[in-house]
């Protein structure tokens, strides 16, 4: 029986360990959004990096005709932002009650309904990527999850 030395049997057992371990995730934050707006355009849907002057930057997008923001919260001089707000709101359904908004809220998870300072029914939905971020394919997620409130919300808001 051939003896294996003690510096060969660590190299294998360093390759087997490595060939074990799954990949690491990479993880993405509001800090970059360049970044963001690369995730919300895997989704197949379009988005336009707004950036003003003393503003915290934002993202423009729709999807199958659903306007919405991303919006870049809880930044420092407009920038090394912690969280995201997803947003959309309908500027031709001012006669949305009150009660017919806590309706949405009483019944759904993940996003809150309520009347702008305008009157219009908005949804908003925070996703919390403070710290070293969250793995990319759970943002990928939470923009699956916002889509189906879109449309659930439009469906809410319009039917008769």
């Amino acid at each position: 029986m051939k003896r294996i030395s003690l510096g060969a049997a660590l190299v294998i057992a360093a390759i087997g360990a490595g060939a074990a371990t799954p990949a690491q995730a990479e993880l993405v934050n509001a800090k970059n959004p360049a970044t963001i707006k690369a995730i919300v355009e895997s989704q197949g849907w379009p988005a336009t990096l707004i950036t003003k002057a003393g503003e915290d930057p934002y993202l423009e997008s729709n999807r199958n005709g659903l306007k919405f923001l991303v919006l870049f919260m809880n930044c420092t001089d407009h920038k090394d932002c912690k969280t995201l707000q997803y947003y959309m709101g309908f500027n031709d359904a001012k006669d949305t009650t009150l009660d017919r908004l806590n309706d949405w809220n009483r019944q759904k998870r993940f996003a809150r309904a309520y009347r702008d300072d305008s009157g219009d029914p908005v949804l908003e939905m925070d996703v919390d990527v403070d710290f070293a971020g969250i793995p990319r394919e759970n943002l990928g997620e939470t923009l699956n999850t916002w889509a189906a409130l879109m449309d659930s919300y439009r469906e809410f808001i319009f039917e008769k």
